[in-house]
């Protein structure tokens, strides 16, 4: 959970800890006094994003001062990384008083730096500690924001806070076990989510699966004792619409490759094999809070990926949702068969526009390294839309092409298409199969998170495990939503 924010029009009586924000090549404007100032420059402090120093204070108070990098070129991604370094540096703490909205102001909309702090506290304090035998968890529960704005300024501090609890779902969602995040739990934490936030919620079991004839999914799952679920939630806003999306997630609950098993040190990670799914939940969680004027819905496929004595063969062909079918040739290829039945669900519900999310392909990675997500569809406008959110965000996206000539690389001689292609560009021929799936007319966009969906390394307000890429992207894109048209990237 978030700490609580409150503002302050002054520096409180009584201080424990406090942030003091720099500049690079500004330093004079920080009102240094010359015993810290001669304590930075010993220690090479000028202000660069990422420094931070805990300097000493003859009166006990904490101290953390904090670079923000150049004036010239600030942003909110910035800001919110700085906010997480001195959430980090002051996580002992119960009360911090930080500055950083006050100092940003000057460079960027009060209301944006009010919500990237909130954000970069919330995600920097985030601890998974549920399998812990004793508690680690951050201390800090109270910040106090210098600086003006009144109402403005407190409603961007309730919104960033409300983001940065949605990511922290997300990461708590691809943190959890495989064994423990079954599908069925998954779908009882979707609909208790929904609840709390007054989203709708629909559940799928396997037998309401098998009757809408979801192929893919039941294919998937014929090797697991874990029973499928399908999830849908809903945002209606209030009053008039100006769009309608659909989000689609991966929800491979725990991917053992199948059949086509995968080695012991590939299936360790493979508990976030869902992070599409959970990045789609979490921001459903942030949108019913954020009030988009804009109608959102989530489709959810979820099982796991398993070796039963039943599973799904390679050979063996599934039809799915919309009639075409696939011929398995890698039972580890197995989210595109998923995400093709979502597609076909969302499709026929005639949204204005899709976006998938899956760590579907380690060819992704290859290309474009682990924090950066692969975007490709058939809308160049859409394409764009999502580009401009992960810029504001700060969650990289860079767009790959899905040219009509790769369409025979997954000709199958027995069915409609194969779910493999050949040894090179495989994130794309994985875009190309689910685009077999979107029905004309609507814009359509996946993202292949496979990279940024969680880490090892912590950075920032990023911290290893899970991430929650895609939260703030989708909230930030559908906030900023305008129809478009399909034009072919």
């Amino acid at each position: 959970m978030s700490p609580t924010f409150n503002l302050a029009t002054r520096l409180p009586r009584t201080v424990k800890a406090l942030d003091v924000p720099a500049f690079s090549g500004a330093l004079d404007d920080a009102g240094f006094d010359d015993a810290t100032r001669a304590w930075l420059d010993r220690r090479g402090f000028e202000g660069n994003l990422g420094q931070w120093h805990a300097v000493p204070r003859a009166d006990g108070v904490l101290q953390v001062v904090v670079g923000l990098g150049s004036a010239d070129d600030f942003t909110s991604a910035k800001l919110r990384r700085a906010a997480a370094l001195v959430a980090k540096a002051a996580s002992k703490e119960k009360v911090l008083v930080t500055q950083l909205v006050d100092v940003a102001a000057t460079r960027i909309d009060p209301s944006d730096a009010a919500q990237a702090v909130a954000e970069g506290f919330t995600l920097a304090l985030y601890h998974f500690s549920d399998y812990k035998s004793r508690s680690t968890s951050p201390q800090l529960g109270r910040v106090s924001v210098l600086g003006g704005g009144g109402a403005t300024t407190r409603a961007a501090l309730v919104k960033g806070a409300a983001i940065g609890d949605a990511v922290c779902t997300a990461r708590d969602l691809v943190n959890t076990p495989g064994g423990d995040l079954t599908p069925v739990e998954l779908a009882r934490r979707a609909r208790a989510l929904a609840r709390k936030h007054g989203l709708q919620v629909r559940i799928m079991d396997q037998k309401a699966i098998r009757e809408a004839k979801l192929g893919g999914l039941l294919g998937v799952n014929r090797g697991s004792e874990q029973a499928p679920r399908f999830i849908k939630l809903t945002y209606k806003p209030e009053g008039r619409s100006r769009g309608k999306v659909a989000l689609v997630g991966k929800g491979i609950t725990f991917d053992s490759g199948g059949l086509s098993i995968k080695t012991g040190q590939g299936m360790m990670t493979m508990k976030t094999d869902m992070a599409g799914a959970a990045a789609v939940i979490g921001a459903m969680e942030a949108i019913a809070q954020v009030g988009p004027p804009v109608e959102v819905t989530a489709y959810v496929a979820a099982t796991d990926n398993m070796t039963g004595g039943d599973a799904t063969r390679p050979g063996d062909v599934l039809t799915l949702r919309n009639g075409k079918t696939i011929e398995v040739l890698n039972t580890d290829a197995e989210g595109r068969l998923i995400l093709a039945d979502a597609l076909c669900l969302a499709s026929e519900d005639k949204p204005d526009a899709i976006v998938d999310l899956a760590t579907l392909t380690g060819a992704c990675m290859v290309a474009l390294g682990p924090r950066i997500a692969g975007a490709m569809g058939n809308s160049e406008g859409w394409i764009g839309q999502l580009q401009t959110a992960a810029e504001r965000t700060g969650e990289r996206i860079w767009p790959l092409p899905l040219p009509d000539d790769y369409r025979k690389m997954v000709d199958s001689t027995i069915a409609d298409m194969k779910n493999i292609g050949g040894p090179h560009g495989g994130a794309l021929t994985a875009g190309i199969i689910l685009s077999e799936f979107v029905d004309e007319g609507i814009a359509w966009v996946h993202l292949d998170i496979a990279g940024p969906s969680s880490t090892d390394a912590e950075d920032g307000e990023t911290l290893k495990g899970g991430t929650g890429f895609g939260v703030r992207l989708l909230v930030d894109a559908i906030e900023q939503f305008s129809p478009l048209s399909v034009t072919k990237s």
